[in-house]
């Protein structure tokens, strides 16, 4: 891809979301016309201050997806349902394919010059031999759950529509993401946020990439000058365990840091409840087997191919989680004025 010099406008997609809401406020502060899709109940906390023209409308309604990316030149594609808990998963494939595959065609009859995308780390295979890298494929069809299946399923059709069809689009495979501005707050932000506030004192026994939210942003403006077309791209930075991440959470806090629960513990306790949960037929229950297996599923990463094509350069792990837990206090001293 091209670095873009026109002022032609942009479009995010899923810009109420924590990625989708970082990459219109880049693009805000490079002084781009932004212009962002939202569903008319969508939160709008995260963009309140930003300058951005709101275009409603939906993924699932390819009218209003081309009213909105009409003129466009690029189209940031943020979409994600991460509901991962959800036992019908039916609305994780509509939302996180179905809706992918309508903005695809929709940039294609648009002409858009650059589509972004917003994958997952959870699209890469596994490497027990080392740090994982974008040439692996997926290898764990049979760990997998419904809305890992339905994020490669996503990704795979990206890949082909900028193969067969020429979309010239570049996928960015991003890890866990914390860092300010986490409005939702995101499962990850929350965490953290009930840690630094004393409310959590034990945490699982379990480690995974993370990466800081406004690094995942400026990513993707990146991969819009820089990407190549049908390329992804490991946006990831510090493999890190929880006992060290909560550790520093804590520190920033002046609080003890919190007790370590076996990995095997957690696994058993959450196979009993998701047994329960099955045998009295209740639905969307968060505490699962998948869920513990996901929390330590993924391992180090190797973002050398994003540092040296996209030239990103993800900051310390520590400032992150200091910059984090600055923002949630604060947020919360806030709300109780």
């Amino acid at each position: 891809m091209s670095n873009t010099e026109s002022n032609r406008p942009v479009l995010v997609t899923g810009a109420s979301g924590f990625v989708g809401s970082h990459i219109t406020r880049q693009l805000c502060r490079e002084r781009r016309q932004v212009r962002v899709l939202l569903r008319k109940s969508s939160s709008q906390e995260a963009l309140k201050t930003l300058p951005v023209e709101i275009h409603y409308g939906d993924v699932l309604d390819p009218a209003s997806l081309k009213a909105a990316m009409q003129g466009c030149e690029t189209v940031f594609h943020s979409v994600v349902d991460p509901r991962f808990w959800l036992t019908d998963p039916t609305h994780i494939y509509r939302n996180n394919v179905e809706g992918l595959v309508n903005s695809m065609e929709v940039a294609l009859e648009c002409g858009v010059e650059h589509f972004i995308f917003t994958s997952s780390m959870g699209t890469l295979g596994f490497n027990p031999d080392g740090k994982v890298t974008e040439d692996i494929e997926f290898n764990w069809y049979d760990k997998a759950n419904p809305y890992i299946l339905a994020r490669l399923e996503a990704e795979n059709t990206f890949m082909s529509y900028c193969r067969d069809k020429g979309l010239p689009g570049v996928a960015l495979c991003i890890a866990n993401t914390y860092g300010p501005e986490d409005y939702g707050p995101t499962p990850h932000g929350k965490m953290l946020c009930d840690v630094a506030q004393g409310k959590i004192t034990s945490i699982l026994d379990a480690a995974a990439t993370t990466v800081d939210i406004r690094d995942t942003a400026q990513a993707a403006l990146l991969a819009e000058k820089y990407g190549r077309n049908g390329e992804r791209y490991i946006i990831a930075n510090e493999f890190i365990s929880n006992r060290d991440f909560y550790t520093l959470v804590a520190a920033e806090c002046r609080l003890p840091p919190p007790k370590v629960i076996p990995y095997w513990i957690a696994w058993s306790v959450a196979f009993i409840g998701e047994s329960i949960c099955k045998l009295l037929r209740k639905k969307d229950y968060l505490l699962s087997t998948d869920a513990v297996f996901l929390s330590n599923a993924f391992k180090a990463m190797d973002n050398n191919k994003a540092r040296n094509e996209l030239g990103w350069t993800p900051r310390p792990i520590a400032e992150t989680i200091k910059d984090t837990v600055t923002w949630h206090l604060q947020r919360q001293h806030n709300s109780a004025e």
